[in-house]
């Protein structure tokens, strides 16, 4: 056997070892697995526009409104990370200081939405899409199929207290802010956020630049609707929008048009498979994402998300 059959052979039983286990991996266990350190972590800040900012420190990247209405922003990473949020607003902020007047979570996973136990006390309102509410209130498993973690409900001050269904708007420091949802994508109560007077949008976990993406099929995140959702926020922005992504890098609109490529073909190759009667562990093995792994991450890092295409078209 060679090295490359060797190595995902090797991934196939790490695969099924994960996503078999019973055990779920509490915090600390999954940080440590991410190389993530609160004590360490540096929020770092990067300009979008006049009073809009991207704050990226450990978990989901932050947009940041700041202007006379206040603070508003999008996702809040963890508990452990709200202080040093607080310093870098108040530094972009000046007079407006740190105080964040509102929170919209883009969707209920952990590291864009558990920083709510300590907005939430504090009096930040919280918006969110009705599912996300839902799911934040009962808490669920979340297989990342490279380990799971149990998220805990979130207590009654740390959950949205304004929801939505299909569309929100509000007017926050002299522009039009638009909610989103396009139905099941990377979970079922994923929001995009788009800021009118800025052209600019924060796709939440939906778009990501530092890899291939999860499909949080247990949560009802769906291959086919994250494709839809995409398209569907493509078609309310102009063609030189800044693109905040959940996680990576800031991108344009270029970038999720060959996202979206990338998700149709890695879909219809796996669909192809599956309409063969391969199993998972032989579509896993196909490397349908070969051609894309030098833009998206190595042929290891793209095992999981295989895994999960495959799961979404199986149910």
């Amino acid at each position: 056997m060679n090295a490359t059959k060797t190595m995902i052979a090797a991934a196939l039983v790490w695969l099924a070892g994960a996503t078999a286990a019973d055990d779920a991996m509490s915090l600390d266990e999954l940080l440590e697995r991410f190389g993530w350190d609160f004590d360490t972590a540096v929020v770092t800040t990067e300009r979008v526009g006049d009073g809009l900012y991207a704050l990226f420190g450990l978990g989901g990247n932050v947009a940041v409104s700041i202007g006379a209405d206040g603070v508003l922003i999008v996702d809040d990473q963890f508990p452990e990370m709200v202080p040093k949020m607080r310093a870098a607003i108040e530094a972009l902020g000046g007079e407006t200081g740190a105080e964040i007047d509102y929170v919209i979570n883009t969707h209920w996973h952990f590291d864009h939405a558990q920083g709510n136990l300590a907005l939430g006390p504090a009096g930040t309102r919280i918006l969110a899409h009705a599912n996300a509410r839902r799911d934040m209130a009962s808490g669920g498993l979340i297989n990342l199929v490279i380990a799971k973690y149990r998220q805990e409900p979130y207590p009654e001050e740390a959950l949205p207290a304004i929801t939505y269904t299909r569309r929100m708007g509000l007017r926050f420091n002299g522009e039009q802010i638009d909610l989103i949802h396009a139905g099941p994508a990377h979970t079922t109560g994923d929001t995009a956020v788009i800021f009118r007077g800025q052209n600019a949008v924060h796709f939440g976990d939906v778009f990501i630049t530092t890899g291939y993406p999860f499909v949080d099929v247990d949560s009802g995140g769906d291959i086919d609707g994250m494709i839809e959702f995409c398209r569907t926020v493509l078609d309310e922005l102009p063609e030189d929008a800044v693109v905040i992504p959940g996680h990576g890098r800031l991108a344009d609109r270029a970038a999720v048009e060959a996202y979206v490529g990338m998700l149709e073909t890695v879909r219809s190759r796996v669909a192809d498979l599956i309409d063969q009667g391969k199993t998972r562990e032989e579509v896993i093995a196909a490397k349908v994402t070969a051609d894309y792994d030098d833009t998206y991450g190595l042929e290891s890092a793209s095992l999981g998300f295989v895994d999960r295409v495959y799961a979404s078209l199986t149910r």
